[in-house]
C-alpha cells in the first residue's frame, strides 16, 4: 500500500505532502517527461516512488528544486558524477562547489585560448624561430636524498636545450626517472618551425612514456612503478614545455613567481572544484597521491599537458620535485630566487630551503636564466 497519496498536479486525495505524476511533475519543473526519465536512469533524479504493478513513475514536489538544478547544471557541462555531489548539498556548499568547478572551466578555456592564439599567429606568419644567438640560457640543476629517504628517485637535468625533473616512485622508481629524462634528450629541439613545436612536445612525451613503462618492466609490481615528469625545451626564443604529475614549473618575472605547471594530483582538483582552500591542501594527508604520471601501464588519466611559453629576457624558471615545493611555500620560493645572484646559486638556496623544513623527501631543482647573448 502506498504510504502517500499520489494527485494529478495538485488535486489531492490524502493527508500531508502529495506526490504527483511525471507529467505533473514535467510542468512544476518545467522539464520534458523525457528528460526525467533519462534523469532516473543516470541516477541523478530518482522518482519518490515507483509502482510496483505498472512502473508508473511519481515525483514529490518537493524535488523541483533539485530537477532545475540538474537541468542547470548540465547546461553548464558539469559531469554526472560531480553533479551527482552537488545536489547532495546544502545551498551553501552547493554554490561553492560550482563557484569552484566553473574557475576550473575558466581556466582551463584560458588555456585553450592561449593555444588557439599561438596555433592561429604561428599558422598566419609561418615564422622559423632563428633567434638562437640573440637570446639563450644559463642554467644549473641539483638533486639530493633528503633526510629521511635511504635512497634518491628523482632525477634533474639541466642543459642548453632542455632541463627536467622527474620524481620516481615505486620499486623501479629509479630506473623510471630517469629513463624520462634520457628520452627527452635526443628530442630537445633547435631552431624548429614554430608550427611544428606542438608536435615536437606531444612526441617527445609519448617517448618519455614509453621509455618508462620499458625501464619498469623488469621491476616487482611494474605498474605500481613510474614517475612524474616535467621539462623545458629551449628553441631560441620560446620554451615548449611537457608536464605530468606533480613535480612543478615556475617562472619569476618582474619579480613576481608564476606557478605555470597544473598539478595532477587529487588535492589540486579538490582546490579546483572549491572542497579545499591552498592552505590546507599544503598540509593535507593525501597530497602525494596523483592523478597523472608516467607509469608501467603507460601514461594514465588523459596524459601529458604541453604548452608553448614565449621567453623575455630576465626570465627566471624554477622546476623542482614536490620535495620542494610540498615543504617550501611559494613566497619563500620566490624570495630565494629573486634573490640570488645566478642559477647555481639559487639552486643551492632551494636544497637549503628543503633541508631546513626537514627534507623528508627527495629534491631536484633546475634554475635556468634567459639571458641576451
Amino acid at each position: 500500500m502506498r504510504r502517500r497519496a499520489v494527485t494529478e498536479y495538485g488535486q489531492g486525495r490524502g493527508p500531508g505532502a502529495e506526490l504527483v505524476t511525471i507529467g505533473a511533475f514535467a510542468r512544476l519543473s518545467r522539464l520534458s517527461a523525457k528528460a526525467l526519465r533519462r534523469y532516473d536512469e543516470l541516477g541523478l533524479l530518482p522518482p519518490a516512488l515507483v509502482d510496483p504493478v505498472n512502473g508508473y513513475r511519481y515525483y514529490d514536489p518537493a524535488q523541483v528544486r533539485a530537477a532545475r538544478l540538474v537541468a542547470w547544471l548540465r547546461r553548464i557541462g558539469m559531469p554526472l558524477a560531480r553533479i551527482r555531489e552537488v545536489i547532495a548539498l546544502d545551498s551553501g556548499a552547493a554554490a561553492a562547489a560550482i563557484r569552484g568547478y566553473w574557475a576550473r572551466v575558466e581556466a582551463e578555456t584560458a588555456a585553450r585560448r592561449d593555444l588557439a592564439a599561438f596555433l592561429i599567429d604561428q599558422l598566419s606568419t609561418e615564422d622559423v624561430m632563428t633567434s638562437v644567438g640573440t637570446l639563450g640560457i644559463r642554467y644549473a640543476a641539483r638533486t639530493d636524498t633528503g633526510a629521511v629517504r635511504e635512497t634518491n628517485q628523482d632525477a634533474v637535468y639541466a642543459g642548453a636545450r632542455l632541463l627536467a625533473v622527474a620524481d620516481g616512485f615505486g620499486a623501479g622508481g629509479a630506473g623510471a626517472s630517469t629513463a624520462a629524462i634520457e628520452a627527452l634528450k635526443p628530442v630537445a629541439p633547435g631552431a624548429v618551425p614554430a608550427a611544428e613545436l606542438l608536435n615536437l612536445l606531444h612526441d617527445a612525451a609519448e617517448r618519455a612514456a614509453l621509455a618508462v613503462r620499458d625501464a619498469v618492466a623488469g621491476s616487482a609490481a611494474p605498474e605500481e612503478s613510474g614517475t612524474t615528469l616535467t621539462a623545458m625545451m629551449w628553441t631560441g626564443s620560446r620554451l615548449g614545455l611537457v608536464h605530468i604529475g606533480d613535480s612543478r614549473a615556475y617562472l619569476l618575472r618582474g619579480g613576481e613567481l608564476f606557478r605555470i605547471t597544473h598539478d595532477h594530483s587529487l588535492v589540486q582538483s579538490m582546490i579546483d572544484d572549491g572542497s579545499l582552500t591552498e592552505e590546507e591542501a599544503f598540509s593535507h594527508p593525501q597530497r602525494a597521491m596523483l592523478l597523472k604520471v608516467l607509469s608501467g601501464d603507460g601514461p594514465y588519466g588523459s596524459g601529458s599537458d604541453v604548452d608553448v611559453r614565449d621567453a623575455l629576457p630576465g626570465d627566471r624558471y624554477l622546476l623542482c620535485s614536490d620535495g620542494l615545493s610540498a615543504v617550501v611555500d611559494g613566497g619563500e620560493l620566490a624570495r630565494v630566487l629573486a634573490g640570488a645572484d645566478g642559477p647555481s646559486t639559487a639552486v643551492g638556496a632551494l636544497i637549503g630551503l628543503a633541508e631546513a623544513a626537514g627534507a623528508p623527501d627527495n629534491v631536484a631543482c633546475a634554475v635556468a636564466d634567459v639571458v641576451e647573448l
